[in-house]
């Protein structure tokens, strides 16, 4: 002060704060119709959205799934029958299956999240889903990693390499998210494909508490039957064959001679024929209009084609479960915590699940000498389908065995652990150690009042050490290390409720 007059000093007695970071940021990894941004190319980009709209805005539409028609002599796995033989729907080539999970994503809850595009549509591969999963490491915010399109992969192996590369990630690389897991061949019966051993077998045991499994695939409804019309079938020929066959027309249809609705499906054999010749000679409106009317007027009328259109939606409805559990999870974290098991959930866009699991079954999918717990989706009478399971990968551990405390242990690591940057070079002195002391202190009362840690009080639920000859040596202290010590008692699920009843005397 160097002249006469009144000097106003402002003092912080307050210590900084932690703020909670997000923890329902899931990074999804596929491959889409396009991805660019007013030019700019989005592949192998990790790219913020916050809803479906976004989703086709940067990466468009559903691929263009093909159906063929074919005879088998099954007729448990036929679709319909005619005339005495079975006739089966099969997809052509490989799925691509993001469109549609980002659909259930955001059916379940889900928000903000990452998309990864690996390349246009067409058959996955291994090696792009495994560059767009390395893509994410520069990015800090996502805190789940989602990559349903492995399931599509050319077999077993190459699902295995995507998997444990998702495992290496998330519990090696980065080690501030989780992985959500299914299980390769989900959809059929575990006696048939022995899909849980093989699984199990394939992720080894390094990272398995920074994962988690679900099983089986489901049933969903995000694909409507409006969605899928005649120009999903690839063979149009055998579909011409089978619809006239089931409105007991000739072989070869005369225009002249049919009259109504029927006449309409004499043009099929025109429009299926060269539908790119069709849409050049009348004009893109012009074949929009008449492909939408050819769809409703072989919806009145033919029975066939109805099954064969229902069929073709729900072989585009069988769906992986992890989407629907990336949704849950953002739902949860935001409706009651992270800290909230992600568990005895109702799942939105769902009909039900590819295969039932009974009490027994579920046994050694939960707990397994190798502790390989995979999470089991049911539907129970009079409550739909549930989610019935929280655990990690790592069943057996004690520490990490559930599913929120994994999430919830990185959520309080990353808060502090970004809160603390703002004291990086500040003096090693007793005055940091109690400013960040105090700092961790207030964040993690806040947490424990809110229901994320155990105990009646405070003091019961968390502790915070620092200072010299407590956590810190005279030597940390010449290097420059300021060491903090937290110890806290996370919340857990009640798994298991055990009431018991016995008998008593009677007393009057």
């Amino acid at each position: 002060m160097k002249a006469p007059g009144v000097y106003v000093v402002e003092k912080n007695p307050l210590p900084a704060t932690v703020v909670e970071v997000a923890t329902a940021v899931p990074a999804f990894v596929g491959y889409t119709e396009r991805a660019d941004n007013r030019g700019k190319p989005l592949t192998k980009r990790p790219w913020k959205i916050t809803s479906m709209a976004e989703y086709e805005l940067y990466f468009g539409g559903p691929p263009a799934s093909k159906f063929t028609i074919v005879e088998t002599p099954d007729a448990a796995k036929a679709a319909f029958s005619q005339a005495g033989k079975h006739y089966a729907l099969a997809h052509v080539g490989k799925r691509n299956l993001l469109y549609h999970a980002m659909l259930l994503f955001f059916m379940n809850g889900g928000g903000t999240c990452y998309v990864v595009a690996v390349g246009p549509y067409g058959a996955p591969a291994a090696d792009p889903l495994v560059k767009g999963i390395e893509a994410l490491v520069k990015e800090q915010e996502p805190t789940m990693l989602v990559v349903p399109e492995c399931m599509q992969l050319a077999d077993r192996d190459a699902c295995k390499t995507v998997q444990q590369e998702m495992l290496r990630h998330c519990g090696l690389l980065m080690r501030n998210r989780v992985a959500i897991l299914d299980i390769f061949e989900g959809d059929k019966p575990r006696q048939e494909n022995q899909c849980i051993e093989k699984f199990r077998e394939s992720l080894g045991t390094n990272h398995l508490d920074y994962a988690a499994a679900y099983y089986p695939w489901l049933q969903c409804t995000v694909v409507q039957e409006r969605d899928v019309t005649w120009e999903h079938i690839a063979n149009a020929g055998e579909l011409v064959q089978r619809i006239k066959q089931d409105l007991g027309l000739p072989a070869a249809v005369d225009d002249r001679t049919e009259t109504g609705l029927k006449e309409r499906c004499a043009t099929v054999d025109e429009i299926t024929r060269d539908w790119a010749k069709f849409e050049a000679d009348k004009g893109g409106a012009e074949a929009a209009t008449s492909r939408a009317l050819l769809h409703r007027a072989l919806t009145a009328l033919s029975p066939i084609y109805r099954t064969i259109v229902r069929e073709a939606c729900n072989q585009l409805n069988l769906l992986p479960p992890s989407p629907a559990m990336a949704g849950i999870y953002a739902m949860v974290d935001n409706t009651r915590g992270v800290w909230k098991a992600p568990a005895n959930v109702s799942v939105a866009g769902v009909s039900q699940p590819a295969l039932r699991i009974s009490q027994p079954e579920q046994e050694d999918l939960n707990i397994t000498p190798q502790g390989k717990s995979i999470n089991a989706i049911r539907s129970f009478i009079g409550e739909g389908v549930l989610v019935w399971g929280a655990r990690t990968l790592d069943g057996n551990s004690l520490d990490w065995r559930y599913i929120n405390v994994r999430r919830t242990a990185i959520m309080l690591e990353e808060s502090c652990k970004l809160a603390a940057k703002a004291l990086v070079f500040e003096p090693n002195v007793s005055a940091t150690w109690v400013t960040i002391k105090n700092m961790i202190q207030n964040f993690l009362t806040s947490v424990w009042q809110r229901g994320g840690l155990a105990g009646a009080v405070p003091e019961d639920a968390f502790s915070v050490n620092c200072g010299l000859g407590e956590t810190m040596t005279p030597e940390d202290i010449l290097e420059g290390i300021l060491r903090v010590t937290v110890l806290v008692a996370i919340s857990r699920p009640a798994e298991f409720i055990e009431i018991t009843f016995q008998q008593q005397m009677q007393k009057s």
